[in-house]
């Protein structure tokens, strides 16, 4: 892992080097608590930085074989790090071997392997490096030239701590997303009821029906703008879409508040007139809004029961959702309310229909109003970024993709950008020493990578 990692072709370590490593990271979209950004308190241990609340590990650990206590269990932090250590070694060509020693290469300066022999050595490093200044949260995101980072946030959040962050100086730019994910889960009506009477409290507006929702919501929506908000993110299984009127939509919100559950054509209705109002709200301020389609979550009953969301149970779903994507977006398009929207597609099947979709919305507003999200999730890989990019490339213009995010809860995931800048300039440096790109058309060839590394983000959210 030297400086040329991944990097196999003289134009790739060209563009890397010289135009794409040291710029800025304008890290859009990641699951950091604000609090931990805001209170700065230093990491206890390397177990608690790197492996609290890190799906992707602990799933591995389960493929491992390793107990549950030594992974979201009572174990100790040094019993849970040697467990790590000895999985890691079983990890040749899953992306967390690359990420895991991409961190402590970055972060702690540590090149040796981590396995079961090196284990000891390398938990006494880090943690001896975690009492230093620069290894705290804001620590670490100033070392690894943070510019912007948005957290992802319900609209009943306080924002409490993103006004302590502004307010202190902090040079690095955090800045809410609003999430409403939880305003259209109304599976359950006994939790959403009781989600219904949190955001009533919150926004001050006596919720008891549909209008009154609205209202609620666009009160909150208001707040998160006035914090510095100009993103939305929608997470979404299957893309809904069914016809649904206001008093219709009434009816059905009235019926979950009694406590009756709906049948599925009615959830989808309510759903959608939901989904399409908020996404109007998205338009009406000149936000951007991500739309998350495709995973099916806590497939494990038994293992959600005890651990609850978020803790590596969820999985690629079925490709689809064409016709009902397309449905959405063109009756938003016909009102004029389709903000600058971003799709992410977990199953790699539908790569090149959200390729091509992205097309027909595309109104010359601003460059690349609609865009294909990064790959993400599951598709978070070598092989999986080059089927996202070229995807990309065949259907629309590559040139002008916002780039990597970090998708994560881990004041270490970083070094993904890195890696996604690697693959990224591998992928145009073999086109050139190949012919498939002109050398004769560098110049714009290095300005694409700084684009995409940084200044395409930088220029379509406008934070």
């Amino acid at each position: 892992m030297d400086k040329d990692f991944l990097l196999y072709s003289d134009a790739a370590k060209h563009l890397y080097h010289n135009h794409a490593a040291a710029l800025p990271i304008i890290d859009y979209h990641c699951h950091l608590s604000p609090q931990a950004i805001a209170e700065n308190n230093p990491f206890s241990s390397i177990t608690e930085l790197w492996l609290g609340g890190d799906h992707y590990k602990w799933r591995a650990m389960r493929a491992a074989g390793v107990d549950e206590k030594f992974i979201t269990g009572n174990a100790s932090d040094e019993e849970k790090f040697i467990k790590w250590a000895e999985t890691v070694p079983l990890l040749f060509r899953n992306p967390l071997y690359h990420w895991t020693h991409l961190e402590l290469k970055t972060a702690f300066g540590i090149e040796k392997i981590l396995n079961g022999e090196t284990w000891q050595e390398i938990y006494n490093e880090c943690n001896r490096r975690l009492k230093d200044a620069d290894m705290t949260p804001q620590g670490l995101m100033k070392k690894y030239n943070v510019e912007v980072v948005c957290t992802t946030d319900d609209p009943v959040d306080s924002l409490e701590y993103h006004r302590q962050i502004a307010d202190s100086g902090f040079e690095v730019k955090v800045l809410p997303t609003w999430r409403p994910d939880k305003a259209l889960a109304f599976e359950n009506p006994d939790i959403y009821k009781n989600y219904i009477g949190r955001l009533s409290e919150v926004s001050g507006v006596k919720i008891e029906g549909i209008g009154s929702l609205f209202a609620a919501l666009k009160n909150r929506h208001d707040l998160f703008h006035k914090n510095g908000c100009r993103l939305a993110d929608h997470g979404l299984g299957d893309v809904p879409y069914e016809e649904c009127g206001d008093g219709e939509g009434d009816h059905l919100f009235r019926k979950i508040l009694k406590g009756d559950a709906l049948d599925v054509k009615e959830s989808e209705g309510l759903k959608t007139l939901l989904l399409r109002y908020l996404m109007k709200l998205n338009a009406e301020k000149g936000w951007a809004q991500q739309i998350h389609f495709g995973p099916l979550r806590n497939v494990n009953s038994r293992m959600f029961e005890k651990l609850g969301p978020d803790t590596g149970f969820d999985t690629i779903g079925e490709a689809g959702g064409t016709v009902k994507m397309a449905r959405l977006l063109d009756s938003l398009d016909k009102e004029g309310k389709l903000a600058k929207t971003i799709l992410y597609n977990l199953n790699p099947s539908d790569n090149m229909w959200v390729a091509s979709m992205i097309g027909n919305f595309q109104d010359g507003s601003c460059p690349c109003k609609l865009q294909m999200g990064s790959a993400w999730w599951f598709n978070d890989h070598i092989g999986g970024m080059e089927a996202q990019m070229d995807a990309f490339s065949s259907q629309g213009l590559l040139s002008l993709f916002v780039g990597m995010l970090t998708d994560s809860r881990s004041f270490l995931s970083y070094p993904r950008h890195d890696y996604f800048r690697r693959i990224m300039c591998n992928l145009i440096g073999n086109d050139i020493d190949n012919g498939k790109l002109p050398v004769s058309e560098l110049k714009r060839l290095e300005k694409m990578v700084e684009d995409i590394s940084y200044y395409n983000a930088k220029r379509y959210f406008n934070f």
